[in-house]
C-alpha cells in the first residue's frame, strides 16, 4: 500500500509535468498566432491569384500549358503534409491515416509520395511506400522558398510523364478547435469557376467552360502589358507554388493549434489527478490520525482502569 511518503512524491512529479505543459502550451499559442497572421495574410494572395488565371485562361489561344495537360490518371504522385514533431494530439495520426485511405482508393494504379515532414516520412517508410522525396523541419518555419522547392519538383514529375496526377493531403484550418483534413488536387490544375469562392477555400473546381470563358461571365477584365500567352505560361507556375504555400501555412497553423490544444487538455489533467492524488493523500493522513488519536484515548482508559 503507497505511504503517504510515496503520493507526496507522485504529486510532486504530477506538479513538473503540469508547468511543462503549460509552458508548452504558451509556446504553442505564441507560434498559432504568427502562423494564423501568415495564413491569413497568405489566402487573399491565393485567391486573387486564381483570379487572375482564370481571366487569363479565358484569352490564351493555342496549347494549353503542359501544367493543364490532361491524361488517364494511372500514376499517382502525393503529397502528405505532417508534422515535425509529436505532442500534437492526434494531427499527425489522422493526417497519416487519411493518406493510408486515399492510398488505398488508388489500389491498382502506380503510386509515389513526398513525404513532408519527419512523422508522415517515418510512417510511410515502416509500410515500404516508395517516397519520391522528403522535406523535414517545413512546419517550424514556413517559407516560400521552400514551397517553391516542393512546386518545382512536384511540377518535374508531371510533365515528365511520371505522374498523371497530384494530391495533397494535409489539415486545413478552420479555428483552433477544429482542424479538417483535405485531399485536394494540385496537378491537372483546375481553377475555380466562382469569384466568390472563400479566399481560404479550396484549390480545386472544374476547369473554365469554354462558354463561360467566351463570354467573360465571373472574369476580371484586367489591362495586360505583356501578351496573355506569356503571362499565362509564367502565371501558372506560380499559381502552383502558391497553392503549396498555402496549404503548408495550413498544415502548420492547425499542427500549432493541435499541439495547444493537447498541452492545455494534458495541463487540465494533471491538475485533475493532483486533485485525487491529494484527496487520497488527506484520506491516508486521516487514517493516520484517527488512528493515534485511537491509541491515545485506549492508553489512557487502561492507565485509568
Amino acid at each position: 500500500m503507497p505511504t503517504l511518503l510515496d503520493y507526496r512524491r507522485r504529486v510532486r512529479s504530477v506538479k513538473n509535468t503540469q508547468q511543462i505543459t503549460r509552458a508548452m502550451k504558451f509556446v504553442a499559442a505564441a507560434k498559432l498566432r504568427r502562423a494564423q497572421e501568415a495564413l491569413l495574410a497568405a489566402r487573399p494572395y491565393a485567391y486573387q491569384i486564381r483570379r487572375m488565371l482564370r481571366s487569363v485562361q479565358a484569352r490564351v489561344e493555342g496549347a494549353p500549358h503542359p501544367l493543364l495537360e490532361r491524361r488517364p490518371e494511372q500514376k499517382i504522385l502525393a503529397l502528405v503534409l505532417t508534422g515535425d514533431r509529436s505532442l500534437a494530439g492526434a494531427f499527425n495520426t489522422n493526417v497519416i491515416r487519411r493518406a493510408l485511405e486515399f492510398l488505398k482508393e488508388m489500389e491498382g494504379k502506380q503510386v509515389e509520395v513526398i513525404a513532408v515532414g519527419h512523422k508522415g516520412r517515418d510512417a510511410l517508410k515502416k509500410r515500404g511506400l516508395a517516397l519520391a522525396g522528403e522535406y523535414l523541419d517545413v512546419s517550424q518555419k514556413v517559407e516560400f522558398g521552400k514551397a517553391k522547392e516542393i512546386a518545382t519538383q512536384a511540377a518535374e514529375i508531371y510533365t515528365s510523364g511520371a505522374a498523371d496526377a497530384v494530391y495533397v493531403v494535409y489539415n486545413e484550418f478552420k479555428n483552433v478547435m477544429v482542424q479538417q483534413l483535405q485531399v485536394e488536387k494540385l496537378l491537372p490544375i483546375e481553377p475555380p469557376t466562382h469569384p466568390e469562392e472563400d479566399a481560404g477555400g479550396q484549390s480545386g473546381g472544374e476547369s473554365l467552360p469554354h462558354e463561360v470563358a467566351a463570354s467573360g461571365a465571373n472574369l476580371v477584365d484586367y489591362i495586360y502589358e505583356q501578351p496573355p500567352e506569356e503571362i499565362f505560361a509564367a502565371l501558372v507556375p506560380r499559381y502552383l507554388q502558391s497553392e503549396i504555400f498555402r496549404v503548408l501555412l495550413e498544415s502548420a497553423t492547425a499542427e500549432h493549434a493541435a499541439r495547444m490544444m493537447a498541452m492545455e487538455s494534458a495541463t487540465n489533467n494533471a491538475a485533475d489527478l493532483i486533485d485525487k492524488l491529494t484527496l487520497e493523500m488527506n484520506k491516508i493522513r486521516q487514517a493516520g490520525i484517527t488512528k493515534e488519536i485511537i491509541e491515545i484515548v485506549s492508553g489512557a482508559s487502561y492507565t485509568a482502569n
